[in-house]
């Protein structure tokens, strides 16, 4: 996943240095919109729509909003399952009980 985010990053810089495509609208994204649609696009496998939303914050945003939608999700599964955090996050990793 970071060498996705790393990857996204160095084409947005080279956006920014090119410049934005005329006749495209100019529409501000927040971070947590930016993450939802980054992981939704990466669990999807879909590239061009990862690296769309890659374009939308900078890639520090990017990982903040990622990490804190892994947590939100962590904490909702955890909920859901009337489980730790912990084991919620291992079992979804696919690590051992610990």
């Amino acid at each position: 996943m970071w060498g996705r985010i790393r990857k996204s990053s160095a084409r947005f810089v080279h956006g920014v240095r090119t410049g934005a495509p005329a006749g495209r609208e100019a529409r501000t994204h927040n971070l947590f919109e930016a993450a939802a649609a980054y992981v939704s696009a990466c669990a999807e496998d879909d590239q061009d729509r990862i690296d769309e939303a890659s374009a939308w914050v900078s890639p520090e945003a990017l990982s903040f909003g990622v990490n804190e939608l892994a947590c939100r999700a962590v904490i909702a599964l955890a909920r859901e399952r009337d489980e730790s955090p912990r084991t919620v996050a291992r079992a979804l990793l696919g690590l051992p009980a610990a």
